[in-house]
């Protein structure tokens, strides 16, 4: 049987295009991710609200906004390592990033996210189709039976403390932030901005006022040793594959965040993960997940993320080759950009007084939390902040506080 020729056609104003508004959404991305407290969802639905007046084709502005979305992601992990430094008294709850700061590895934790993040693009774009073919294939079962598997989500997080006084610390923190959740998420106040509602506040508050309040009487980022990565080549890609297929799972299944789906991941993950292996994988989880929530809006018709929640509101058309080759090309201007920024932002952040950036930091998030639900999102950032000193002080996991999301999907069943 005779195979008929392929063509191959290329468009050169076609090319420059894709390139020029997936640059100018990288940029975009790259300025939201270094902004401490300003949640990608929250960040999506400002781009959404600004893209309907962009003049230009709605396929290069989605391409933008999915370029932005990507690059978030490799980006949002500098202000997290630089800014969230806890004090020694607090290094047992720390993040695992916080903590190989502390101990001067930022360099190398900034290079081991860098490696998750473009690791899961390049695992996650060859792989989605079939990956989605099976995640469409189980998610009516897993949406009709979604309060168990939520359910047991929280029973192996609270399980997998190492002692029962932090099991029952964990339970109290998800029983705390579960009921702010319900409480707050579906308010829509007014506000200055028009951008997602009690996001920004809840997760400032639960995720990273804590660590600043900690941080307040610490030493700040000591000095950074060189970058060199402490990991085997055959741990890290096995790590950033297992974070990869993660992301499906939080791409499909509403509630489950990165940071939970890491910690499952590291169950199956061979050898002393550790810290590094928690940090490739949280990374490759919350990279992966930007591609697979793309194929779960076309397979299901569900936008699972915030940005393709802002994607669907533009009514770009889903040409998925395009789009595509805007993640890819995305995926790699983020890992230049975290390496090269985010060395830059550590000995920075390094040379400052750090009370005074604390300080600082916490009036911007006071600042964001009013400007995306008003005078009501002071209250929600401060009674947030208290819940999110909770496991801190009782030496559990902050992964817990993702109650806040995973309460409310319980509280619907």
């Amino acid at each position: 049987m005779a195979v008929a020729p392929v063509e191959f056609v290329t468009n050169p104003t076609l090319t420059l295009q894709l390139l020029a508004w997936t640059v100018a959404g990288a940029g975009l991305g790259s300025l939201s991710g270094l902004i401490p407290g300003l949640h990608a969802n929250n960040f999506a639905l400002l781009l959404a609200g600004v893209a309907v007046s962009v003049p230009g084709p709605a396929l290069f502005v989605g391409c933008a906004m999915l370029a932005a979305g990507v690059v978030h992601t490799f980006l949002n992990v500098v202000p997290a390592m630089a800014l969230g430094v806890p004090d020694a008294e607090m290094a047992v709850t720390a993040l695992p990033g916080h903590r190989m700061v502390r101990d001067g590895r930022g360099y190398e934790a900034i290079r081991l996210s860098a490696l998750g993040s473009v690791l899961a693009v390049l695992v996650a774009v060859p792989l989605a189709i079939p990956v989605t073919r099976v995640m469409t294939a189980v998610y009516p079962t897993v949406r009709a039976n979604l309060s168990l598997v939520l359910a047991m989500v929280v029973v192996a997080l609270v399980a997998s403390e190492f002692t029962w006084r932090a099991r029952l610390a964990g339970l109290l923190s998800f029983s705390l932030a579960a009921g702010l959740g319900l409480l707050t998420l579906d308010l829509s106040p007014d506000a200055p901005l028009e951008a997602g509602g009690t996001l920004a506040p809840l997760f400032a508050g639960l995720f990273g006022a804590p660590v600043l309040i900690d941080a307040l009487a610490g030493s700040g980022v000591p000095p950074q040793h060189d970058g060199e990565i402490a990991m085997s080549r055959r741990l890290v890609g096995a790590t950033a594959l297992a974070g990869a297929l993660a992301g499906a799972v939080v791409g499909y299944i509403p509630g489950i965040s990165a940071a939970i789906a890491a910690v499952a991941v590291l169950v199956f993950v061979p050898g002393n993960a550790g810290d590094r292996g928690y940090i490739v994988a949280t990374s490759g989880v919350d990279t992966a997940n930007t591609i697979f929530a793309l194929f779960a809006l076309v397979a299901i018709g569900q936008p699972r993320t915030g940005v393709m929640v802002a994607f669907e509101n533009v009514n770009a058309p889903l040409e998925l080759p395009i789009l595509l080759v805007a993640v890819v090309l995305a995926g790699l201007i983020g890992f230049v950009l975290v390496i090269v920024v985010g060395e830059t932002y550590l000995e920075l952040v390094g040379r400052v007084a750090y009370w005074k950036i604390s300080t600082a930091v916490l009036g911007l998030l006071l600042v964001l939390s009013y400007l995306f639900t008003g005078p009501l999102g002071i209250a929600i950032f401060v009674v947030a902040t208290v819940i999110g000193l909770v496991p801190v002080r009782l030496r559990a996991r902050r992964v817990h506080l993702m109650g806040v999301l995973i309460g409310p999907l319980l509280g619907g069943f």
